[in-house]
């Protein structure tokens, strides 16, 4: 705030905001359990950090990636093909951290839900896009 009382804005947000629409809903889903995952990955014995931790880390990315080309580019389904793959080596991967008992179940719950709603959105684009090929 300037001494006026008047809020100032940064030329980038500003730009930003106006010129770039909001992401499909997928894409702003599937960074959320990223975010969360990411979180909680942290907290994992060094043991599954480097092991599981990343190779999860690294499936969630790789949808996340994917999904924001499938968004940015004409030719989508591959992109979608490729997040609906990513998505099922988290599902197992989460899973396997749970048992391996590097995530809570609490957390695994969570997580689980998180990428199943990521999956059925990515479905519906999958089948959206067939449709209108």
């Amino acid at each position: 705030m300037t001494a006026r009382g008047d809020r100032q804005r940064s030329p980038d947000s500003a730009r930003s905001a106006a010129s770039s629409p909001a992401p499909p809903v997928a894409v702003q889903k599937c960074y959320d359990l990223l975010l969360y995952l990411l979180q909680r990955i942290e907290k994992f014995p060094r043991g599954q950090r480097f092991t599981v931790g990343d190779r999860l880390a690294g499936a969630a990315m790789e949808a996340l990636e994917n999904l924001v080309s499938a968004a940015y580019s004409k030719e989508k389904r591959e992109f979608l093909d490729q997040a609906n793959l990513a998505l099922h080596r988290v599902r197992f991967l989460v899973r396997l951290a749970k048992d391996l008992q590097a995530l809570p179940l609490a957390s695994y719950e969570f997580a689980a839900e998180r990428v199943d709603e990521v999956g059925r959105l990515v479905g519906g684009w999958r089948r959206a896009q067939k449709a209108a090929e």
